[in-house]
């Protein structure tokens, strides 16, 4: 089993930055594919950007060159740096991680998720 626990979210204003952390605990050893995803109020919840073990990384189109996924395997964490920050970002984030390869995982689905963290940003 994996827990996972997000936290960085917050109120900023438009064009502003946040760091959203996600600490892993339990089977770390197991993970392989991390991903960060968000739900707006009344939509579907989208990927936002995804890593593999190895560095791979896969960005939504409406996040690429503003966001930015990483991980650090040492202290089990992934990150997710939101610069440029607009109104429509504003969701909740989930982290989320899978055994599995990135591709699967992206394919099939994470198996292991966060309680989510808001991310509000004003106008």
């Amino acid at each position: 089993q994996v827990q996972l626990v997000e936290s960085g979210g917050g109120l900023v204003q438009a064009g502003g930055s946040l760091r959203l952390s996600c600490k892993a605990s339990g089977t770390i050893f197991s993970i392989n594919a991390v991903g960060w995803y968000r739900q707006a109020p009344g939509k579907q919840r989208e990927l936002v950007a995804a890593i593999s073990r190895g560095g791979s990384t896969n960005y939504a189109d409406s996040v690429k060159g503003r966001f930015t996924i990483s991980r650090d395997n040492a202290k089990n964490t992934a990150y997710l740096q939101m610069n440029s920050l607009k109104p429509e970002d504003t969701a909740v984030y989930y982290c989320a991680a899978s055994i599995e390869a990135l591709v699967v995982a992206l394919s099939r689905g994470f198996r292991s998720w966060g309680q989510g963290t808001q991310v509000t940003v004003s106008s």
